[in-house]
């Protein structure tokens, strides 16, 4: 068991050599194993540790186990810890729900018997570390969220940036052409030139709105496959980013793998190749798709500086929001994402679990 994944246990008893006796039949389980020998050692600790199973002798003196435990369930951090109470004397009915009643989950008995106490113990040293493994993933899927909502904003903005400093610049210029054929008095070849302008002008409009909507969803990935789509996309970003780009596939004859694989696809290619343009300072990136199995397996890695080994590692606090889009299709999709330096450069490296059930559909409509 790593470090990161153990929890603590606290043992709370005012004979030290009780203590001894918890730690070596406790030691099997691997976690930490912290002593405290009187109830107020025990809430300091308590306060400075974040402790999964407090193990508790019901007699001590100053503040026995019951108190100690009323006073452990009135702290809110602590309304959820499991109280496990160890008892010399023989418990009546009644001491036992006063126990319950002031948060003991459980009772052990003296002569204690090492393989019930460690099993009893390790069941909620488990249950806490399920409970913080759930806590984190909740922090990361709320964190992830966030910066989904922050991908989509710059994505907007940069929409309309376009919109506004391309296609709206253009379709400007070419009506105030137009308004001013009309409304001067200028010779046919003044006013020819300038409808010629203004055409010249729509038409880069026009090629402008292609490309987005292009880029947004190629038609060529619904009407014909991804394999044709990243073609295209390969040849426009070669030309617009001046990175060479090749593409390699395996099988020749590629297949088609279903809407949602594909689309998938190409959307991790264009993000990446979108952070290579951006931050790799690459000269070349090389694409590579290959069908294996019941797998599809893509991969872009280029000739560039490389990445920190924080974002390497995934470290949930070093993703970018292009890494935070990739890994989040990836993981919709049941696949794995690898993130490496290659010196020189860096490898994204996606696999794809295909359904078979398209396929199976297809068999059943032609028998």
């Amino acid at each position: 068991m790593s470090a990161t994944n153990k929890v603590n246990i606290l043992m709370v008893d005012d004979q030290p050599s009780k203590l001894l006796s918890y730690e070596v039949m406790l030691g099997e389980l691997g976690e930490n194993l912290i002593k405290a020998t009187s109830g107020r050692e025990a809430l300091e600790l308590l306060l400075k540790t974040d402790v999964a199973v407090v193990l508790m002798d019901v007699s001590m003196p100053e503040l026995d186990g019951f108190e100690l435990a009323e006073m452990i369930r009135q702290h809110p951090r602590f309304q959820k810890t499991a109280i496990i109470f160890i008892s010399a004397v023989h418990l009546t009915d009644m001491d036992r729900l006063k126990g319950y009643e002031r948060g003991a989950v459980d009772y052990i008995s003296v002569p204690i018997i090492p393989e019930l106490l460690r099993a009893k113990v390790s069941v909620f040293a488990e249950l806490h570390r399920k409970a913080q493994q759930l806590e984190r993933l909740n922090n990361e899927l709320r964190r992830l969220s966030k910066n989904l909502m922050t991908a989509q904003d710059e994505e907007r903005r940069r929409v309309a940036r376009e919109l506004h400093d391309g296609l709206g610049q253009d379709l400007t210029a070419a009506k105030m052409l137009l308004s001013a054929v009309f409304l001067t008095q200028q010779s046919v070849e003044a006013k020819d030139q300038a409808l010629s302008e203004a055409s010249a002008m729509i038409d880069r409009a026009i090629k402008q709105v292609r490309t987005m909507s292009h880029l947004l969803h190629p038609p060529l990935l619904d009407e014909v496959g991804l394999l044709s789509a990243l073609r295209w996309y390969l040849d426009g970003f070669g030309k617009r980013s001046g990175v060479e780009t090749i593409l390699d596939v395996q099988p020749k004859d590629f297949p088609r793998l279903g809407p949602e694989v594909e689309i998938a696809i190409f959307k991790i290619v264009q993000e990446s190749l979108t952070n290579v343009f951006r931050h790799a300072e690459a000269r070349r990136a090389h694409v590579k798709l290959a069908v294996q199995g019941d797998r599809a397996i893509v991969s872009v890695r280029d000739d560039g500086k490389g990445i920190g080994g924080r974002l390497e590692e995934l470290q949930p606090e070093s993703y970018g929001i292009g890494i935070i889009g990739i890994k989040q299709r990836v993981e919709e999709l049941g696949g794995n994402l690898l993130l490496q330096n290659t010196a020189p450069g860096t490898l994204v490296d996606v696999t794809i679990p295909i359904k078979a059930a398209p396929l199976v559909a297809s068999l059943a409509r032609t028998s």
